[in-house]
C-alpha cells in the first residue's frame, strides 16, 4: 500500500492468491525465497551496519506464528530474535508503552521479529478503551486526541529507528471472518490444537468490525516510506508465506549488502597469517 493511502479493508480480498491459481503453481517459490534469505542474512551479519525489524499484526488464527516459523525456518538462530508481545506485565505498565518494544529491538547485523508489537496500543486498547484506566496515565493525557497522538509517537519512533539504520517492514495478515471461524473449529476438533484456543478469542471475534476499523486507522496513519505496511491475504497460508518471503527478500536486497572490504593493513595481516600457517 502507498504511504498516506486511506485504507478500506473491504477492498482487499483475503482469499486472493494472484498470480497463482493454486498451491501447485507456487511450488518451489517459498523454498527459493528461504534459500535467498539465508544468503542475505549472512551478508547482513557480516556487514554489521543494518538491523532489520519485521512486525506482524493480525486477528487471531490469521497464521502469524506459522508464517514466522516457515518463512524464517532456514535462518541462523544466532542472528534472529523473535519476540511475542502479550498483555503487559506490571513492570511494563510502569513504563511508557514503547518501552518493552525498545528493549527488544534487534542489534546491527540481526533480524528482529515482533509477533504483535507496539501497535497493540492502538488496536486492542482502542477496541477496549477501559484498558487505559489500568495504564497509570495522568487523566489529563487521556483525551479524545490520544489515538492521533499515539500515531504521531509511533511514526516518530519508527522514523528515528530508520534514521539509525533499522530497516522496518510491517505485515498485516488479512484473514476473513469465515476463514477464522473455520480455523477456530479446526482447533476445537483437534486435541493437539486445543491449547491454541481460548474462550476469550470468541469475545474478540464479536468485535470484528471494531477491529477492522482500528486496523484501517492504523494502516492509514502509520504506513510511511521508511516503515511501510503490507496487507497480506491470509486465507491461504501457503500464499501468505510466499508473499512474506518475497517481500523480505526484496527489502534485504534493497540494502545492497556485501561482505566487508578489508583495509590494506588487514589484507597484509591475512597474507602474513597464511605464510605462518603454510610454513608451520
Amino acid at each position: 500500500m502507498k504511504p498516506g493511502e486511506r485504507v478500506d479493508l473491504r477492498r482487499y480480498d483475503p482469499d486472493d492468491t494472484a498470480p497463482f491459481k493454486n498451491k501447485a503453481e507456487a511450488a518451489g517459490r517459498l523454498e527459493r525465497g528461504i534459500a535467498r534469505l539465508v544468503e542475505l542474512q549472512q551478508l547482513l551479519y557480516a556487514q554489521n551496519r543494518w538491523a532489520v525489524l519485521l512486525i506482524f499484526q493480525a486477528m487471531d488464527a490469521a497464521g502469524k506464528d506459522s508464517a514466522i516459523k516457515h518463512v524464517m525456518s532456514g535462518l541462523n538462530p544466532q542472528g534472529t530474535e523473535v519476540h511475542s508481545f502479550k498483555r503487559p506485565s506490571d513492570e511494563e505498565v510502569d513504563h511508557d508503552y514503547l518501552w518493552r518494544c525498545v528493549k527488544a529491538l534487534p542489534e546491527r547485523g540481526r533480524i528482529g521479529i515482533f509477533n504483535r508489537s507496539h501497535y497493540e496500543e492502538v488496536l486492542v486498547v482502542r477496541v477496549h478503551p477501559e484498558i487505559l484506566e489500568h495504564q497509570k496515565l495522568p487523566p489529563s493525557i487521556v483525551t479524545k486526541r490520544i489515538w492521533r497522538e499515539r500515531f504521531e509517537d509511533i511514526n516518530a519512533f519508527e522514523r528515528h529507528l530508520a534514521r539509525n539504520g533499522v530497516l522496518i517492514r510491517k505485515f498485516f495478515l488479512h484473514v476473513s471472518k469465515e476463514e477464522q471461524r473455520r480455523r477456530f473449529l479446526e482447533r476445537l476438533d483437534d486435541p493437539a490444537k486445543h491449547w491454541k484456543f481460548a474462550a476469550g478469542d470468541l469475545d474478540e471475534r464479536d468485535r470484528w468490525r471494531d477491529y477492522m476499523r482500528a486496523y484501517e486507522a492504523v494502516l492509514s496513519e502509520t504506513s510511511t516510506e521508511h516503515a511501510p505496511w503490507f496487507i497480506v491475504p491470509a486465507d491461504h497460508k501457503w500464499f501468505t508465506r510466499v508473499v512474506i518471503a518475497d517481500l523480505v527478500v526484496d527489502a534485504l536486497q534493497s540494502l545492497k549488502l556485501g561482505f566487508p572490504k578489508l583495509s590494506p593493513d588487514e589484507e597484509a595481516a591475512l597474507a602474513a597469517a597464511r605464510q605462518r600457517l603454510e610454513g608451520a
